[in-house]
């Protein structure tokens, strides 16, 4: 039994160790403040699903699908305070079967990021980090800026992200993002965390005029959220309902859902 307890003990320890060597996300679109260990490396997966309608070419009937967004991210520290993230983002086209085609509100391409930590956790009332970010996609160029915060009670955290962007496409458009999100999350175990999370999406073309677009928003999303840690591996899933435009019925080239789910996997090498 000595022993048994010992080899517990020690197994705990280990996955505790490398748990906080990680980043991982319990809140699957807002981000910790906390940053990869000086020479860490991390891969994270995402997943993104919203059902949406289309027309089929064959009959002209309104017909329900899936619109997915994937995106490969490789975290690696720089320092104990700053992080690099280097993102491959895919966004698979729904076949010609269909008209009235939702596009996903990103699309392919390139992204670039430093995460910076201002200071030691609770060295200041409210931990803090910011983040920039650069992104190539195939119909635009974006700058994205974005404030971290945190704040831990006990085994509960609240984070809030502040994010805006800047996007410049190559037809000459040019717009404003404004993203933010945010939630609470609770340690029940080391391995197990629930959360609720907010976020939005809200964007404002230059020189716009008359009505906004639906695509446009502001979209206001609601979720529980949880995250599974196993050390090296955790698992984040969150499931939203869109608090915008309820008494709106889903329509045929509408991008963003009547719900909303985004999954995020980490391995922590």
């Amino acid at each position: 039994m000595s022993r048994l307890l010992n080899a517990v003990v020690v197994c705990s320890s280990s996955m505790l160790a490398r748990s906080a060597s990680a980043t991982p996300r319990p809140l699957p679109f807002t981000y910790p403040y906390e940053t990869l260990a000086e020479g860490e490396l991390e891969i994270e997966q995402y997943i993104d699903v919203t059902p949406v309608k289309a027309i089929s070419v064959e009959g002209g009937t309104e017909a329900w699908l899936n619109i997915y967004r994937m995106q490969t991210e490789f975290e690696y520290g720089i320092t104990d305070r700053l992080e690099l993230g280097l993102y491959l983002q895919y966004a698979p086209r729904i076949n010609e079967s269909y008209n009235a085609v939702p596009s996903y509100p990103e699309g392919n391409g390139l992204k670039q990021r430093l995460r910076l930590r201002l200071a030691d956790a609770n060295e200041w009332p409210v931990d803090v980090s910011v983040y920039g970010e650069i992104v190539e996609l195939d119909t635009d160029i974006e700058l994205e800026a974005k404030i971290n915060l945190q704040k831990r009670l006990g085994m509960a955290r609240i984070m809030l992200n502040l994010t805006g962007e800047r996007e410049f496409y190559f037809d000459g458009r040019k717009d404003w993002v404004l993203a933010p999100s945010g939630g609470v999350t609770y340690e029940i175990t080391p391995s197990i965390h629930p959360g609720i999370e907010y976020w939005m999406n809200a964007e404002f073309p230059d020189g716009q005029v008359g009505p906004r677009p639906f695509g446009n928003g502001p979209h206001h999303y609601v979720g529980p959220a949880f995250m599974f840690n196993f050390g090296k591996l955790w698992c984040s899933t969150g499931a939203y309902y869109r608090l915008s435009d309820t008494a709106r019925s889903v329509q045929p080239g509408d991008n963003f859902g009547r719900f909303w789910v985004r999954t995020v996997i980490g391995l922590s090498l």
